[in-house]
């Protein structure tokens, strides 16, 4: 039996500040669905060169009660960056919170505007230990 990942779909309430968290991060729009008969947007986003792992945001026309207001059951998305500190200092400078900061060079939690959990790890070894970076302490849950 053969077996391929597809995607990983998360449900979003604003469909555009989502889109433009997940293009901070780099991922580009690759697929884009919408049905009128079911009242709902499917969005696939993915790295450049990477779009057979895309992340699919499901947006329901009529609002989504059934989102939860912590996606902490969902566990989280991961994904290799070539530097940390920049990509980090990246999205604090337009507006999203370092949940943990990469002390260590290697790894940051931040969340999405759905409060999904997004896990940034440095590629190849650690950054030296850097400020701002070495001495912020956690914002929240990660």
């Amino acid at each position: 039996m053969g077996l391929k990942y597809l995607h990983t779909m998360v449900r979003v309430k604003d469909l555009e500040a989502s889109m433009a968290f997940y293009e901070l991060l780099g991922l580009q729009q690759t697929r884009r669905m919408d049905s009128e008969g079911g009242r709902f947007t499917l969005v696939f986003m993915a790295p450049p060169g990477q779009e057979d792992c895309p992340v699919e945001l499901t947006y329901n026309w009529d609002g989504d009660d059934a989102l939860p207001d912590d996606s902490r059951h969902f566990g989280h998305l991961a994904y290799r960056v070539d530097n940390i500190y920049e990509l980090c200092q990246h999205l604090m400078d337009n507006g999203v919170t370092i949940n943990r900061p990469p002390r260590d060079g290697h790894m940051a939690f931040v969340r999405s505007p759905d409060n999904v959990s997004i896990e940034l790890l440095q590629n190849g070894d650690n950054l030296a230990p850097a400020e701002p970076w070495a001495s912020m302490e956690n914002i929240g849950h990660w």
